[in-house]
């Protein structure tokens, strides 16, 4: 039988090891290059299916908005944002059907596959004679520069009063979350119609006046985050001793404040890109904002009401437009969910 003291006695010492002995951990350049903590997001972003499928999306659709010109060719010396017209006929042309007035300028890749023959539609044409891949190819511009410029703006109105009302607190805060709150009551959708329909009149038809409605109705939750988090972090050792060593308050809060508690709304904004631009081609829909016949995902929708009951025959009119707004969405929303994830303090201790 065994005595605790021969247990002791069998036990072997364990061997402390140096840390001056052990041999440094390689730094890749691009490591160096980002620094630690934005290598580890891209790392976890790479690694993850979900974000590999939404990065390659979302290059998809950046390839095709650099290639436009090239893809689709506009007229000389027009907007290339001006759907091309073949005829006025109300009734759409299917897929296939060769240009009769005034076509495009042929692509390259059409005479690699077709030679000299006749540029046609490819995805045939609207009501009004819209062209249909024309339309596509160009509301890519279109959808990054609505997406990427209202979840600019609107973070950046966000992250201002929210910020304020969290580092300053008291009466400042309690004001800037009521006006807040008002704004959080209204429907979004239907706030931004009527603020859109409001300044086009005075600002004239273009995507103008839709991206500033949505722009004043889209900071608030920007702005109720980032002071959650705000509130958190304010209190630590580091912004407190910079309170005492005399910092200003503008650069505690954008120097060391912001920097540590922006990344949840960071994620919300990766998300939202796509959010707008669905609200964006609603707007357009339903037939604000954008002039009849500017090359819009939505607008180019709104062209196949009129054939709703015979959606069987026209399909292409709300396949292609519909199938280019959904993928855009879904690759924003899994590039935010997987950003989210590596973000997340508890899913990194889980892995």
């Amino acid at each position: 039988m065994t005595t605790p003291e021969s247990q002791t006695e069998n036990v072997k010492p364990v061997e402390l090891i140096d840390p001056e002995e052990l041999p440094p951990r390689k730094i890749s350049k691009i490591e160096h290059f980002l620094g630690p903590e934005p290598y580890r997001i891209l790392k976890g972003l790479l690694n993850t299916p979900a974000s590999r499928v939404g990065m390659v999306l979302i290059l998809f659709f950046i390839i095709i908005a650099v290639a436009a010109p090239l893809i689709a060719p506009p007229y000389q010396g027009r907007d290339p944002f001006k759907i091309p017209r073949d005829g006025f006929s109300p009734d759409p042309k299917p897929m296939g059907t060769v240009w009769k007035v005034r076509p495009i300028p042929t692509p390259f890749w059409w005479k690699m596959f077709n030679g000299d023959a006749k540029f046609t539609h490819v995805w045939g044409t609207s009501s009004g004679q819209y062209d249909i891949f024309y339309g596509v190819i160009w509301g890519t511009r279109s959808a990054f520069r609505a997406g990427l410029i209202i979840t600019f703006c609107a973070l950046i109105i966000g992250l201002l009063i929210g910020s304020i009302a969290a580092y300053y607190g008291g009466i400042i805060d309690n004001v800037l979350m009521r006006i807040v709150d008002i704004f959080m009551t209204l429907p979004y959708i239907m706030a931004a119609l009527i603020l859109t329909a409001v300044l086009t009149p005075k600002i004239g038809r273009s995507v103008v006046p839709a991206m500033i409605a949505m722009i004043v109705f889209g900071w608030m939750t920007y702005a109720r985050l980032i002071r959650s988090d705000i509130l958190t972090v304010r209190e630590r050792d580091y912004i407190l001793a910079a309170r005492v060593v005399g910092v200003k308050d503008g650069q505690i809060v954008s120097r060391h404040i912001i920097p540590n508690a922006i990344f949840p709304t960071m994620v919300i904004a990766s998300m939202d890109i796509g959010t707008y631009v669905l609200a964006f081609a609603a707007l357009s829909f339903l037939g604000v904002g954008t002039e009849v016949g500017y090359a819009d995902w939505g607008q180019l929708m709104s062209f196949a009401r009129d054939w709703i009951t015979n959606l069987g025959q026209y399909w292409y009119i709300v396949v292609f437009p519909g199938l280019a707004l959904v993928l855009f969405v879904l690759g924003w929303n899994l590039l935010g969910d997987a950003l989210r994830d590596v973000l997340d303090p508890k899913m990194r201790s889980a892995k």
